[in-house]
């Protein structure tokens, strides 16, 4: 009962995290007339403020201490913290500027993006199922690169530059907010000290705007902590592959906003685009529940098998002295981990 009641708080909480990122979107235009840069610089100097107070709340600090006495993790969280710069950058310029749809875009292409990294960068090998969901992604853009007339270069952008954070961040293994924290700490002097010349060369609007304005600034620290919080609680509750279906609902409210609430053109070329991205996440979500449940299925063989051995196996007849112990035996290795 008690773990129903779990899984359904961390559905719930999954279901927060990415709705609030897909409907952040009507957001980012309540900031202006500041510019994308500007709204990016308080963004990483107020995520740093709000990440420090959960953290001292939590006291969870002992990380810190590891971290420093490990330079190619330092380094390896600098590159992230580049990397998530150039994203939320293109995101926020691209909503302001009316291009919702095609940021969406990008973060539909996303993991097919990731799964054409593992094959060039850590030799993965895919299985039918997803070279085909590659290869049709490949078509889409090509469709959306006639329907643009050029190659849809804000999704790209979003894409790889997301799809590089989490290459990097898998490497760096640390938690959601220890990983935030010290991200946004390797940020934070820069995007400070462009705020300060800002205010200065007086182009700042943070206290231009009223106190409401600067309290929206101020704010771009909670959009971008709440939902990773709630991410970090859904993702010990609920199996991956639930949250790997979750995370589909974050472009999809873009999508919707961008089309129905923003009103943004949907000419044929880009719907025929948009459905082949669609239809290469929906063989890739099929190959990878098709393949979770058949690891599953034979995970259970496995332990199955191991109980019926074990028990047929007779207790040791005591020994006269004391023999040198048996090697244990090294556990069957169990099927390739899905590249998704």
């Amino acid at each position: 009962m008690k773990a129903d009641s779990e899984q359904r708080a961390g559905l719930l909480y999954g279901i927060g995290a990415y709705g609030m990122w897909g409907l952040v979107p009507l957001f980012w235009p309540l900031l202006k007339p500041a510019g994308a840069m500007e709204i990016l610089a308080h963004r990483m100097v107020w995520s740093l403020a709000f990440v420090a107070i959960g953290l001292l709340a939590l006291r969870r600090w002992a990380w810190v201490g590891e971290l420093l006495r490990q330079p190619r993790k330092l380094g390896l969280i600098a590159v992230a913290a580049t990397v998530i710069t150039v994203n939320w950058g293109f995101y926020i310029w691209a909503v302001n500027t009316g291009r919702v749809v095609e940021a969406s875009l990008g973060y539909f292409i996303n993991p097919l993006v990731t799964i054409a990294m593992g094959v060039l960068l850590l030799k993965e090998r895919l299985r039918p199922a997803q070279w085909t969901a590659v290869f049709i992604g490949f078509a889409a853009v090509l469709v959306l690169a006639i329907g643009y007339g050029q190659p849809p270069w804000i999704s790209l952008t979003l894409a790889f530059s997301f799809a590089t954070y989490g290459l990097v961040k898998k490497k760096i293994n640390i938690g959601g907010l220890e990983s935030l924290a010290a991200e946004t700490a390797v940020l934070f002097l820069p995007a400070l000290g462009y705020l300060v010349w800002l205010s200065a060369s007086g182009s700042a609007t943070f206290a231009a705007e009223g106190a409401g304005h600067a309290t929206l600034l101020a704010a771009t620290g909670l959009v971008t902590a709440v939902p990773l919080v709630c991410f970090g609680a859904a993702a010990i509750r609920v199996p991956l592959s639930t949250l790997g279906l979750l995370q589909y609902l974050a472009p999809v409210f873009q999508f919707v906003l961008g089309v129905a609430y923003f009103h943004e053109a949907m000419p044929v070329e880009r719907w025929a685009g948009f459905s082949l991205v669609w239809l290469a996440l929906t063989i890739l979500t099929w190959d990878a529940l098709r393949t979770a449940r058949r690891n599953r299925a034979q995970a259970l063989r496995l332990s199955a098998l191991a109980a019926e051995q074990g028990a047929i196996v007779p207790p040791p007849a005591p020994a006269v002295s004391d023999p040198e112990p048996m090697p244990a035996p090294s556990p069957a290795s169990g099927p390739r981990e899905p590249a998704t």
